[in-house]
């Protein structure tokens, strides 16, 4: 770890402390408990799918596959943290990295399941509802209050340089897995073997990515979370789509990149370009004070300019988005808030806590606030050939090019996409 990394770890930290000092005396708590939860085995197994902590620890601590722990904070004292640590020759017990943060925590290794006291008038948050019917009566807490739930919600928002660090370096790892995934697909590899080649060059496996890789060929492109990986190469490659991330330090990347495959028709690959451009001028767009609604609304405006510049509509861009074909074309939002979650929080609330819903015309939009200097958001457009959507338009007299869209259709769509943290005076791109 870095020396520079550890002081922006200790001011994190710090601020987290001051932060929650002041959120708890707003909201009448002389305690929290925080609880990291736990998985739950699959139906009739002894088996537990993939874990991910609870956000509000990870804030803390950094760390995304810590269960049945807790952290209490109580004003102007030392964080305690209660580590479960189990005596275990099944697995290898959970145990702290050798790094300098861990000091900055009273730690307590807990070789059974606790509930640890909590003072005062105490709040509970986390995975509650996956503790035991005794433990809530047994801390003497208010369970999940809404409002202080909310708040913390509203503070990790806001990044501090030491978490857009981590993004940054989550990005790093993530590039040099697309880099190779773009490798694997220049040799004829099959979705399966892009995403092997992906996860060794990111240097994780399947089970530690912060959200299932899409690896989509040819028209798997066009299904926005398309599950499954081919375990052989289709005969004709006309098009990857790979959306893929990494942790860092509980920090997520969320990367999309398109790729025009040797069988693709050349319009396809002009497309791809196409869409480069606007997501690099939907970046640049980014400041303080701008309103992600209106980014949206700005993607739409600008990919009907495309879709008439490459002769899939032959009429104005005012009538494709009025007449909703740029929707049918890119049918989800232009991006949300990206943290310790890959769609994190905050992003359909007001700073107050009440609801900020998507517009009625744009229900798929995760993010409806105004941009401020800490947030990190993604800016991902896509252009998408799905025949559900587009049939409607088929029985209408709207000016598409159906001939050309039907030959682009095997290719399944694009997806560009940068994560991006806002500044003082502008952007800061964390994808290179």
């Amino acid at each position: 770890m870095s020396i520079t990394l550890f002081n922006l770890q200790r001011d994190h930290i710090a601020h987290l402390q001051r932060a929650y000092e002041t959120i708890l005396a707003n909201q009448g708590f002389d305690s929290l408990a925080i609880y990291s939860g736990h998985a739950s085995v699959h139906f009739a197994d002894d088996h537990t799918p993939t874990f991910q902590s609870y956000g509000h620890f990870m804030h803390w601590v950094g760390l995304a596959d810590v269960q049945h722990s807790w952290l209490i904070i109580q004003p102007e004292k030392r964080p305690q943290l209660y580590l479960y640590a189990p005596a275990d020759f099944w697995h290898l017990p959970t145990h702290l990295p050798e790094e300098p943060w861990v000091a900055e925590f009273d730690v307590h290794f807990c070789s059974d399941k606790i509930t640890p006291s909590i003072n005062g008038n105490a709040a509970i948050i986390g995975d509650t509802e996956r503790l035991s019917a005794s433990a809530i009566p047994t801390l003497k807490a208010a369970c999940q209050p809404e409002q202080l739930v909310n708040a913390l919600d509203e503070l990790r928002l806001f990044k501090t340089p030491y978490e857009i660090a981590c993004i940054r370096e989550a990005n790093r790892l993530a590039l040099a897995g697309h880099e190779a995934a773009h490798a694997a697909f220049i040799g004829a590899s099959g979705e399966l073997d892009i995403q092997l080649a992906y996860l060794a060059a990111s240097r994780q496996r399947e089970s530690n990515v912060p959200y299932q890789n899409i690896i989509g060929l040819n028209e798997h492109a066009g299904v926005l979370h398309y599950q499954h990986y081919d375990l052989t190469a289709p005969k004709q490659r006309y098009s990857l789509l790979v959306d893929a991330g990494r942790r860092f330090r509980g920090y997520c990347a969320d990367i999309t990149r398109a790729y025009a495959g040797p069988d693709a028709p050349a319009a396809f690959g002009e497309l791809v370009t196409a869409m480069h451009g606007l997501k690099d001028e939907l970046v640049s767009s980014i400041a303080p004070g701008v309103s992600f609604i209106a980014l949206h609304e700005q993607m739409h405006h600008h990919l009907a300019e495309i879709l008439i510049a490459h002769d899939l509509f032959k009429g104005s861009a005012e009538q494709a988005v009025a007449e909703g074909v740029t929707r049918a074309f890119c049918p989800h939002g232009l991006g949300h808030s990206l943290g310790l979650q890959v769609h994190d929080v905050a992003g359909l609330r007001h700073p107050n806590g009440t609801p900020a819903p998507a517009p009625e015309n744009h229900p798929a939009l995760r993010l409806t606030r105004t941009l401020s200097t800490g947030m990190v958001v993604t800016i991902e457009p896509g252009l998408y050939f799905i025949t559900m959507l587009l049939a409607p338009l088929r029985n209408s007299t709207l000016p598409l090019n159906w001939k050309l869209i039907d030959q682009l259709s095997p290719c399944g769509g694009i997806r560009i996409e940068d994560n991006v943290a806002v500044t003082e005076s502008g952007f800061d791109n964390l994808t290179p």
